[in-house]
């Protein structure tokens, strides 16, 4: 029998969505970027076969600290230290130059936290699959193959993690000619 997801995990989902309501992602169609997140979330449940309520959660809220005015003492409030710690774990501090920031999440990849790091597998996952048929507006093709040579970088970190994320991962490396 099917599990329904709980009413916490359902107000995580509908904050979620709120707090990235305005915001688009950078792909020619300017799609919702909360697609992104309950991308995140869903890749860790059905793909990943991840039943951690606290890690699904963390998941569609990864970049709501980062990327609205979400604060995480508002994440613990509403949603508990487990799932704010795990927030925190993957958030990167944007008072950082963004060079600092990426080779900061190559090197903490190594010493996150084991759920944190199917967060981490997961949003690459996402990122790198949209990369694959998206280059952002903006971007030129050489900074989009500088991104999938930065992820593998950070993912090199977390590996050991889920053997299914890291074979999916591994499968767009290998069609960048990166493995």
């Amino acid at each position: 029998m099917a599990t329904c997801p709980s009413r916490k995990f359902m107000e995580c989902l509908q904050y979620a969505a709120f707090k990235h309501r305005e915001q688009r992602r950078k792909d020619p169609k300017e799609t919702p970027y909360v697609n992104h997140v309950i991308n995140v979330s869903t890749i860790l449940s059905v793909e990943a076969g991840i039943t951690d309520e606290a890690v699904l959660m963390a998941a569609l809220l990864h970049d709501v600290v980062e990327d609205t005015d979400a604060t995480f003492e508002d994440v613990e409030k509403l949603f508990g230290p487990d799932v704010c710690g795990l927030v925190r774990e993957v958030t990167d501090d944007k008072s950082l130059e963004k060079q600092e920031r990426k080779r900061l999440q190559i090197v903490n990849a190594a010493t996150s936290s084991c759920r944190a790091k199917l967060i981490k597998l997961a949003d690459k996952l996402d990122n790198l699959r949209d990369l694959q048929i998206n280059t952002p507006t903006g971007w030129t093709d050489e900074r989009r193959e500088q991104y999938f040579i930065w992820a593998k970088q950070v993912v090199d970190n977390l590996r050991g993690t889920n053997a299914k994320l890291e074979l999916s991962l591994d499968d767009i490396f290998r069609q960048r000619g990166l493995l």
